[in-house]
């Protein structure tokens, strides 16, 4: 089950809520400033960049932009997942990180699924698009079973894509 709202609030999932960064978490990040409601090994290195590029391009925090992935039965802070905004040409990319004491829970999954289907009701956006390392099968998986297609490959990585019509074949 998810919930799609229209504006920057909260998407939630049976067992995630996606919630955008807010600058005071933002500033924590950076200061080094460790929440109670922080998974123990919350931020991973991932999320200490995202903090840092949104704090310098706050116009990335959009209805479509970075959120904290949180654990709805105990509201602890579990990685984080964003679009890369504005779309080119219709198209916008999805990245994501779980903190290692919470990964193979399906969490990775659960919410790049529901950001892609939100992502495709942004006006214009007709594709939400990841790539990954072949030396990454655990993201490989991730993808596969938040509902993206493999849709081409080379040597060192694998691209996947969901669009419009994905969600319209379901």
């Amino acid at each position: 089950m998810s919930s799609h709202p229209s504006t920057g609030a909260d998407l939630t999932t049976d067992r995630l809520v996606l919630r955008p960064w807010s600058a005071g978490e933002l500033a924590a990040v950076l200061a080094d400033v460790r929440p109670a409601h922080w998974a123990e090994d919350f931020p991973a290195e991932g999320d200490r960049f995202i903090a840092g590029y949104l704090t310098e391009n706050p116009q990335a925090l959009n209805a479509y932009g970075h959120r904290q992935i949180i654990e709805r039965a105990g509201g602890v802070v579990v990685g984080s997942i964003g679009l890369f905004w504005p779309p080119t040409d219709g198209i916008l990319e999805v990245g994501y990180g779980i903190v290692p004491s919470r990964r193979g829970r399906g969490y990775a999954s659960e919410a790049t699924r529901v950001l892609a289907e939100f992502a495709l009701t942004a006006p214009g956006v007709h594709t939400v698009h990841a790539q990954v390392e072949l030396s990454n099968p655990a993201s490989v998986r991730v993808l596969e079973k938040a509902g993206l297609r493999r849709w081409s490959s080379d040597a060192n990585m694998v691209r996947f894509r969901m669009t419009a019509g994905d969600l319209n074949r379901r």
